[in-house]
């Protein structure tokens, strides 16, 4: 049931924060900022220094909230993967799809979100029971490429991450987009000038926009 519980709230949030920072501390801090402006899902990857320690402390702080989700991101291998569940995360995330982590994944119930973009990729991937497609790096195709995908792939999930950005977040939602995944252009403000502040207001312009595009569906 966790998981299932886990992919509704990825679903219904649309939004996963891909945070990279330089210490577990400003991982921490560009969580906090994230989740307070109303994103709460989080994705901490691992090439941030001590990334475990990081989603340890972000389970720890938001425990008794069940609307917040964190997970790992830039999940390499089967070993980094097992390390990250055992700090809490609720989900992985991988630049591309590696069978290992898809079992471990399988075994311990959490959601596996393997990076694709080719079709083939996708269907290896989908094979192996991952949860949610990341198509990445989303920057090097449109939302347009994700229609194409669904037409012999209607059951995939799709994730973009890379290139999103409030200029066309609406575009990637409409195209059947279960979520977004936006990293540099979200945190950014925080690991150049320390701006926390700014990467409140962002997210909350993020979160509006996926209500806009939203509603425009309806």
């Amino acid at each position: 049931m966790k998981k299932i519980k886990t992919l509704l709230q990825i679903s219904e949030t649309g939004i996963v924060a891909v945070v990279r920072a330089d210490s577990a501390s400003e991982a921490i801090d560009i969580s906090n900022a994230c989740i307070e402006g109303g994103i709460k899902t989080i994705e901490v990857t691992y090439t941030t220094p001590d990334a475990d320690l990081a989603i340890k402390e972000l389970v720890k702080l938001y425990n008794e909230q069940s609307d917040i989700v964190v997970g790992a991101g830039t999940v390499l291998d089967e070993t980094t993967a097992r390390l990250a569940i055992l700090a809490g995360a609720e989900f992985i995330v991988s630049p591309a799809f590696d069978k290992s982590v898809a079992k471990l994944c399988n075994l311990y119930r959490i959601p596996f979100m393997p990076g694709c973009l080719t079709i083939g990729e996708m269907k290896e991937a989908l094979t192996y029971g991952a949860d949610v497609i990341k198509l990445f790096p989303g920057s090097v195709v449109s939302p347009d490429y994700v229609k194409a995908v669904k037409a012999p792939l209607p059951q995939a999930d799709i994730m973009p991450t890379g290139g999103v950005s409030l200029d066309n977040i609406g575009e990637w939602l409409h195209s059947g987009c279960i979520a977004v995944g936006v990293g540099g252009n979200l945190v950014n403000a925080a690991k150049k000038d320390g701006d926390y502040q700014k990467v409140i207001q962002l997210a909350k312009q993020y979160v509006n926009k996926v209500q806009d595009a939203r509603n425009q569906k309806q």
